[in-house]
């Protein structure tokens, strides 16, 4: 039914559980402190929060390398802490998706620690081993530079044991049925306990079967289908957003043919070319990208982001393209990553308020359904000397006051960000919510204007012919509305010629601004656009807002 599509017309809010409220005071982020935040989140306008892993964890990889699949790591707080969040969450009609970490354990595991004493231990086929060092153990790492195998000796179990990531992340073996089982009840453990779907971390390398000849390891696709009918049966409305980065050729295979695969998937591929065309001011590679994803079947959307909790992964661009976008947003070795990509945050990296401005309201425009960092909203930094990717996970910043209000310990789980423009004393939340211009406050807009253009989520689209290499044009058309956006990467202004092409088209009226724009007698519009200007305009009549049916 088109009511339990709920996630076509959502915007995403991920958080880390460590880094945005301290409310006991050890310094590190709890359920307690992101539910005094709930009506902070409730006012910017966020109906989906995602949060990153919080179960128990030595916590080496920021909470990914999990110990424990069914608590909460006494440093957040307790279960009954979550549930108490849940419900506080759904009084206010915020839903929760929570991160599938099953691609690999902690090696501090039960299951791994069982598995090592004894090859006959039922937990030791829930792990990938080979008894000789295979071919190509140093091939394939996930983070070139730091990390030096995918295959590692273990002492205790005097076998080589497989990890994609880092070696004290094993993988697990999903290719053992009781392996399987295991995941079907970790998901309906916490689908009990309210959550809305899960973020699938790294889908790829979960249905892969690896083998220790060398040979190309083998893609399960089949098993994502299974994890979806188990989600559908036991809440029909729950999804799976998985994190794929992958060619458009294999998206199909993660969304299923019919759709019957997963329902959301991270767009990798457009979010690379989105940042060269912000580095170089050339729209063409990026129309080719959503290009490229457009099609989708039935229940099917993409999540489009501009920055997450890893590095800007730029290794499928051209080398020429990656060179161009890390000459722009990261000239500075130590402000890039794994050989590939960016570990910045996107106020410096952009270092602009208008090109800030257009990046976001790219992001709402964009075919599918967007997802935004936590702090981006004000326009927080990085800092480049936290190690690898710990650079963009320093703690929110809610007030000028000792440690930005996140938190009244004297040490905290990062070090937040004291000094320079982005400090907290100069980018904060309570600043900005007193400051009608501020970043925050214009976010919040864009995420109510985001809010009421379900076109963009439920509608289909058009790239619309304009006379500049450096603007993109969309039009949306869904239940007889019809929307046209904007951007232009042009540093300087620029003055467009388009036609909508569309029943009502000669009228388009701002929903940004008080003013419209009426067609020529041929159909054409006329626009004079700002330095990286943007455009929201409705085709024909404000009476959309005027439905009768539920969306």
């Amino acid at each position: 039914m088109i009511e339990d599509l709920w996630y076509k017309n959502t915007v995403i809010y991920s958080l880390d559980l460590d880094t945005f409220m301290d409310a006991n005071g050890d310094g590190i982020g709890d359920f307690e402190g992101l539910m005094r935040r709930l009506d902070y989140l409730h006012s910017l306008g966020v109906e989906t929060l995602w949060l990153a892993p919080f179960q128990p964890s030595p916590n080496r990889d920021n909470g990914y390398d999990v110990s424990d699949y069914y608590g909460v790591d006494p440093r957040h707080g307790s279960s009954g802490d979550f549930v108490e969040f849940m419900h506080q969450a759904n009084k206010r009609g915020i839903k929760v998706i929570i991160d599938l970490v099953v691609n690999h354990t902690s090696n501090q595991h039960p299951w791994f620690q069982a598995a090592r004493r004894s090859p006959d231990n039922k937990f030791r086929n829930w792990y990938v081993w080979s008894k000789e060092r295979p071919p190509g153990w140093n091939q394939g790492m996930i983070f070139p530079g730091v990390q030096e195998a995918i295959w590692t000796y273990d002492e205790a179990a005097g076998e080589y044991y497989f990890h994609r990531f880092y070696e004290f992340m094993p993988d697990l073996n999903t290719d053992n049925p009781d392996v399987r089982t295991e995941i079907r009840r970790i998901m309906g453990y916490w689908l009990e306990l309210g959550v809305a779907g899960f973020r699938v971390d790294a889908a790829p390398f979960l249905i892969e079967s690896p083998t220790a000849d060398g040979e190309e390891f083998a893609l399960r696709y089949e098993y994502l289908l299974e994890m979806r009918k188990f989600l559908q049966w036991r809440r029909g409305d729950a999804i799976l957003l998985a994190e794929a980065n992958v060619a458009p050729a294999e998206n199909l295979n993660y969304f299923g043919a019919d759709g019957g695969g997963i329902q959301m998937m991270f767009n990798f591929h457009v979010n690379q070319r989105l940042f060269y065309t912000l580095a170089t001011g050339e729209a063409a590679p990026l129309i080719s990208a959503l290009e490229d994803t457009r099609d989708l079947p039935p229940g099917a959307q993409w999540a489009n982001f501009l920055r997450n909790h890893d590095e800007l992964d730029l290794g499928r661009l051209s080398d020429e393209q990656r060179a161009a976008v890390l000459a722009r947003f990261g000239p500075e070795a130590s402000m890039q990553l794994y050989e590939r990509g960016l570990r910045r945050r996107l106020a410096p990296m952009l270092n602009d308020r208008r090109l800030l401005e257009l990046a976001y309201s790219l992001l709402f425009a964009l075919p599918g359904t967007p997802v935004i960092r936590y702090g981006d909203e004000i326009g927080m930094g990085e800092d480049l000397k936290l190690n690898e990717r710990e650079s963009v996970r320093t703690p929110m910043q809610w007030t000028d006051e000792r440690q930005a209000g996140f938190s009244a310990a004297p040490i905290t789980i990062q070090p937040v960000i004291a000094e320079g423009e982005y400090g907290y004393a100069q980018v904060n939340v309570e600043a900005q919510r007193r400051d009608t211009d501020s970043l925050l406050n214009w976010t919040a807009r864009m995420i109510r204007l985001r809010k009421e253009c379900p076109e963009i989520g439920w509608g289909s689209w058009e790239i619309l012919p304009v006379d500049s290499a450096q603007v993109l044009a969309l039009r949306y058309d869904w239940r007889g509305n019809s929307l046209v956006t904007i951007h232009s990467f042009d540093d300087q202004p620029c003055e467009i010629e388009i036609n909508p092409n569309c029943l009502g088209g000669a009228r388009l009226i701002n929903l940004i601004t008080e003013d419209e724009s009426q067609a020529d007698a041929k159909g054409w519009h006329r626009i004079r656009l700002s330095a990286y200007g943007y455009r929201w305009y409705r085709v024909g009549s404000l009476n959309y807002a005027l439905r009768s049916e539920k969306v």
